[in-house]
């Protein structure tokens, strides 16, 4: 958990911020800067229950954006990364999960307008037994890779 914890801290760009409600403990929620023109974009974060029960994200609502999705990313046997959307992520008690770039993560679809590095973004994640979480998703600094991810299977 501390190892989780501090690779979270130490990402290029991490600036800790985070929220605790209950048992569960959001970690630095962000969003990697995308270019200006963009219409999608990933958000991240670490999620550590530290209590007896397992919890459950079943959403996620961020007011700027059209439309946002609970994501996971499987990978083909043609090498091509393909987003699909989930219904929930599970938070098993005493674990930490983590959204990131390449697994678990949050699609930010619709893009109202340009998210800019060192700008706050909110949002509410809504678990089933916690209930809504007010966060603020940190827009770092890109790191420039592109993950060529093929979104076409989900219709945006």
């Amino acid at each position: 958990m501390l190892a989780i914890c501090a690779a979270l801290m130490l990402a290029p760009g991490a600036n800790a911020h985070g929220v605790t409600v209950g048992d569960l403990e959001i970690i630095h929620p962000h969003i990697l800067a995308p270019i200006a023109s963009a219409k999608s974009a990933g958000g991240f974060m670490g999620i550590s229950n530290e209590g007896d029960t397992a919890d459950r994200l079943i959403g996620i609502e961020v007011p700027s954006v059209k439309h946002a999705e609970l994501h996971t990313t499987e990978h083909g046997a043609d090498g091509v990364a393909r987003m699909m959307h989930l219904d929930a992520i599970d938070i098993p008690a005493g674990e930490t999960v983590l959204l990131e770039r390449g697994g678990l993560h949050i699609m930010l679809m619709g893009l109202t307008e340009p998210l800019v590095e060192g700008q706050m973004v909110p949002g509410v994640l809504i678990f089933e037994r916690a209930g809504r979480v007010e966060i603020e998703f940190s827009v770092d600094p890109s790191d420039a890779a592109d993950d060529h991810a093929d979104h076409s299977a989900m219709g945006h």
